[in-house]
């Protein structure tokens, strides 16, 4: 038989597990009922376009998350990193979420003009950030006014040579039908050539077509077509052909340029250069590896939209 002291010992031991039950309970209950508390911080709060925001989710007791960046895009990631293509004052929302239960908080991200004069191109095979040259005013004014326009929205890049350039803005080329010819239409007009030795045809450059010197001996650009270089490795052999065959002439830098980026200096003297790829140079080689038929035409159409970033 126990006696009264194994009793309280017992009686003791039983008190002390339940009360460990009942703090483990309290616990477990706090914080299945405790409410989600959103927060957050932006690595920087003032940028310019386009600009890369990275938020860092500080929140506390949730398990989902809903951001709202306030420029119509939304996340559920948990630390997002966030694109602003354009300028001005974001209000960034980001709710937090457990089970039924939400709290959601609010901050500001403000995003200045660039100072450069920038457009953006994108296409289903990415997106270029291209700076337009102010010592070309009359070019880049050209392009910025058939941008606003829409003008290039859903034009194609109707000649694709792998190895060289791709080549687009023919009004022509929207809804195209297959057996279609185009690579001639322009907006009406042309404009005065503006080419400049420090322009050169580096991988990324920002060229304006134009019809042949047979038809146009002062090299005026077309209104709208416009290419974009890929071209090869360059060495100082070819610079040296290019300026014995065409008399251009080549300073230090410029053959480093040439050597250290590609591109085609064939052109140079030429054609309008009035800019250059700064983002998305892998665009150019993804979209100029496409297959083409007869003509250089991609065999699938490669549609364009430019955006003025501002």
């Amino acid at each position: 038989m126990e006696t009264i002291d194994q009793k309280k010992t017992l009686e003791c031991k039983f008190q002390s597990s339940m009360s460990r039950v009942l703090v483990f309970i309290a616990i477990v209950c706090a914080s299945s009922c405790a409410r989600p508390i959103a927060k957050y911080t932006i690595t920087e709060k003032e940028n310019v376009a386009p600009a890369e925001v990275q938020f860092e989710n500080q929140s506390e007791n949730a398990v989902q998350y809903l951001w709202d960046f306030g420029d119509g895009n939304t996340s559920k990631e948990e630390n997002p990193e966030h694109k602003y293509l354009l300028s001005g004052q974001y209000d960034v929302a980001l709710t937090a979420i457990k089970k039924n239960k939400k709290n959601t908080t609010k901050d500001k991200v403000i995003v200045n003009a660039p100072e450069r004069c920038l457009v953006q191109l994108q296409t289903e095979y990415g997106n270029m950030l291209i700076e337009l040259y102010e010592s070309t005013p009359k070019h880049r004014d050209n392009f910025l006014k058939l941008v606003n326009e829409g003008f290039y929205d859903s034009l194609l890049f109707h000649r694709v040579i792998d190895g060289f350039m791709i080549q687009g803005g023919d009004p022509n080329s929207r809804n195209a039908g297959e057996d279609m010819r185009i690579g001639s239409g322009g907006p009406g007009y042309q404009i005065d050539a503006e080419i400049l030795e420090e322009n050169l045809h580096v991988k990324g450059a920002l060229a304006a077509a134009r019809q042949p010197d047979s038809v146009n001996p002062e090299k005026k650009s077309s209104g709208s077509q416009f290419y974009i270089v890929q071209g090869d490795k360059v060495t100082d052999a070819l610079l040296d052909n290019v300026e014995y065959r065409k008399g251009n002439s080549y300073t230090r830098l410029q053959r480093e340029k040439y050597k250290e980026e590609g591109g085609y200096p064939l052109l140079d003297g030429d054609y309008t250069v009035f800019g250059k790829v700064i983002e998305g140079l892998d665009v150019i080689d993804k979209i100029a590896e496409v297959e083409t038929r007869p003509g250089d035409r991609p065999v699938d159409n490669i549609e364009m939209k430019i955006t003025v970033i501002k």
